[in-house]
């Protein structure tokens, strides 16, 4: 029997354009079996249509047919960004352009631990993290040049935030410039569920969780909760740029103003509302960005990067210090030393793929306009379905949006009938809405990331939602 072919090496796009008719094929006739924006029946039945498309995962001998089959069935099974009717969450539509670097990443398959082991990828990831930190923190003295590392995402960047944080507080500490031993996170009841989480993975005490009944963090909140804490230096501040239940942002200078008034270090979780910074429209919205010690963003939002293509923005690439790492195959220091270049410090974890290439080539081939026109085009859908919302006489809005996240309600409707009808559209296949419970209430979430999106598309949303409800 004959070796399956690579992805790479001589042979290797001979291999693989047969298999990608394949698998736009397809692709192709999945989304038409499934016919909308996820597949109907609800969590059982589409458990049970994968198992008998799939049978055996393992079987002795090797069915060839086998990527078409599972290609299908999972497309047949998906729920597809791409449809207009599919807008629960932070979940965008990937670029075609995208998707096509992605896919000779894979076949390239580098892995950014060490140079040797992916030289160009390594090179680019430089260039494309000092391009996107200098977006967010604007140009800098020479040597003092901010920085950013590549992530997987929102999650990890809000945990390397802490961390950054509570290193450099121990540093501080160590020193005597602090006057508490143990850094304490301050954040709103709006925050990242990550932030929380990531402070008790990190062994942070519990966090002081500020209460935000307008669904931002207050600054003479936070103010009062700072004078009630230790300090300089032993708390981190974690303001949102982007709330993930109704797309907020935080008044940023005001809360960078108390930050440096009390001498709190501030990480700002921009992973929703950080591509506002292409669209010379939206991004007066994030002034105060800049001011943070730690920004974290996420192109597989607002930047519509197949997952993942999340980063964390450093003002100062000295707090990265704590990150570096020696391990002899990897970065001994004879090669460091000859001008190999350190992998090793950019990232918590060792493997890992060159996300990069899918963010350059979209950076490259759309530039910033381009970019910027999509964020401007999904903020006026978002806009559009708000304005509808309002005019519609059995629908409530509840706060005009601010990117581009809208949340409505069936105005006469009980909670439990709400979640109901969020339900019955997903078990039938109609249309994917998230949910948010704010001020006592819950509501249907639209998050709309689709900058092909029509109002025909919008009207039609509705129309499912009204035609759900129970009167």
């Amino acid at each position: 029997m004959s070796s399956p072919p690579l992805a790479s090496g001589p042979d290797g796009t001979d291999a693989l354009r047969p298999l990608l008719d394949t698998v736009l094929d397809a692709l192709d006739t999945g989304r038409r079996d499934r016919g909308g924006p996820l597949p109907a029946g609800g969590p059982a039945a589409v458990t049970a249509r994968v198992r008998a498309a799939v049978g055996d995962i393992l079987p002795a001998q090797g069915d060839p047919d086998a990527l078409r089959t599972l290609v299908h069935t999972l497309a047949a099974g998906a729920a597809d960004p791409a449809d207009p009717l599919c807008a629960a969450h932070l979940h965008c539509p990937p670029l075609a352009v995208a998707t096509a670097a992605d896919l000779a990443a894979s076949a390239l398959n580098p892995s950014l631990d060490s140079w040797d082991q992916a030289p160009a990828a390594s090179a680019l990831e430089a260039l494309v993290t000092h391009a996107l930190a200098t977006e967010v923190y604007g140009h800098q003295a020479p040597g003092a040049a901010p920085d950013a590392l590549v992530t997987t995402g929102g999650t990890e960047s809000n945990q390397l935030a802490l961390l950054l944080a509570r290193e450099a507080h121990a540093h501080a500490h160590t020193h005597g410039s602090t006057h508490g031993s143990t850094l304490r996170l301050v954040c709103g009841a709006n925050a990242h569920h990550s932030l929380p989480r990531a402070a008790w993975l990190l062994g942070l005490p519990d966090p002081v969780v500020l209460p935000t009944p307008t669904g931002r963090l207050d600054p003479d909140t936070l103010d009062t909760a700072l004078r009630g804490l230790p300090g300089p230096g032993s708390v981190v501040v974690a303001a949102t740029a982007g709330t993930t239940d109704a797309g907020l942002i935080d008044p940023l200078p005001e809360i960078a103003a108390r930050c440096a008034a009390h001498g709190a270090r501030l990480h700002i979780d921009a992973a929703y509302g950080g591509g506002l910074l292409f669209s010379d429209r939206h991004r007066p919205l994030l002034t105060g960005l800049d001011t943070a010690h730690t920004v974290t963003l996420d192109l597989h939002k607002l930047g519509w990067q197949p997952v993942a293509a999340g980063l964390l923005a450093v003002r100062d690439p000295a707090d990265l210090t704590p990150l570096h790492q020696r391990a002899d195959y990897l970065n001994a220091d004879d090669d460091t030393d000859a001008g190999l270049p350190d992998l090793l410090g950019r990232s918590l974890r060792t493997t890992r793929r060159p996300d990069v290439l899918k963010i350059a080539a979209t950076l490259r081939t759309l530039g910033r306009d381009g970019l910027g026109t999509l964020v401007d085009q999904v903020h006026t859908h978002a806009r559009h379905l708000a304005a509808l919302v309002d005019a519609h006489p059995d629908l409530t809005l509840h706060v005009p949006p601010t990117l581009t996240t809208v949340l409505f309600r069936p105005t006469h409707a009980t909670d439990d009938t709400v979640a109901a009808v969020r339900r019955r559209l997903l078990t039938d296949g109609r249309a994917v809405l998230g949910r948010a419970r704010l001020d006592g209430r819950l509501w249907l979430k639209a998050t709309l990331l689709n900058p092909h999106t029509r109002p025909d598309d919008l009207a039609a949303l509705l129309h499912l939602v009204e035609g759900n409800t129970p009167r």
